[in-house]
């Protein structure tokens, strides 16, 4: 059995302990939320003790800590997790190059397993691949990504992640248009700019979790899209995550490595 603990108790963290409830070789030991007052969560009819207590984590001994929270949480959870030998797979959007780097160097320093992806959507994970055979081949790009309302950031971390990923990809930084006048005052209507990739943000209602990559070439485009219509879509590989971190000896970061998509 794997134990586990879960970090955020939102919607998706429930989602993921209801699936680890559910999985025979899966054990859920404990849950973190640093926002709530409450001791425990009803998960299928049993109470599983919560936390806002990092400390909670060298209490629980867990193997594995799945976070899906918020960027100030996870930059203290990483540091807790590590020092309670306690593997991470973090979902959590937002993080900066510089958490993701001291993630990696603590996890590495510790010989300990771990993952770290933006999406854990395998349509997500397929549709990046995709994006960087063709990144090579096109000069131009626009990736306009759509979430739900209730998201913090922006542009979400699966848009950022897919632009550098086909910059390095390519080599070089992509051609952009830059508008001669701007209708709106202090706005620019093209979007984020990240590596010559224009980057466009779409928050509403009804909406989960959308990115469409439109590549411009001669007289043609080509279209890359992908459409999470329910958080469950990333369930399964975040439990594949989980169940590799033991067998890990450093942090994985991206899921397309996890899957063998890249070896570098």
């Amino acid at each position: 059995m794997i134990r586990i603990v879960m970090s955020g108790a939102g919607n998706m963290g429930r989602q993921i302990m209801t699936a680890i409830e559910s999985a025979a070789d899966l054990e859920l030991v404990g849950a973190l939320d640093g926002l709530s007052s409450e001791s425990s969560v009803d998960i299928g009819g049993r109470e599983v003790p919560l936390s806002n207590s990092l400390a909670a984590l060298a209490e629980w001994s867990p193997d594995v800590v799945i976070d899906f929270s918020n960027a100030e949480w996870t930059e203290q959870l990483i540091p807790a997790a590590v020092n309670a030998d306690v593997r991470p797979v973090i979902g959590t959007s937002g993080l900066s190059d510089d958490v993701v780097a001291d993630a990696e160097r603590r996890v590495n320093e510790a010989g300990l397993g771990g993952v770290i992806a933006a999406n854990f959507a395998l349509g997500a994970v397929m549709m990046m691949h995709l994006a960087n055979i063709a990144a090579p081949l096109f000069d131009s790009v626009e990736i306009i990504e759509q979430h739900h309302d209730g998201k913090v950031d922006a542009p979400s971390g699966t848009a950022v992640a897919t632009a550098q990923s086909m910059r390095a990809a390519r080599d070089s930084d992509f051609t952009r248009n830059e508008a001669e006048r701007h209708n709106v005052e202090g706005y620019d209507s093209r979007g984020a700019e990240l590596d010559g990739a224009s980057l466009h943000s779409v928050r509403l209602p009804g909406l989960v979790a959308h990115q469409v990559i439109v590549f411009g070439g001669n007289n043609e485009t080509l279209t890359i899209r992908h459409d999470s219509m329910s958080r469950a879509s990333f369930i399964p590989e975040i439990l594949r995550a989980a169940r590799a971190a033991p067998d890990l000896d450093h942090l994985v970061i991206g899921l397309d490595r996890l899957l063998g998509l890249r070896t570098d």
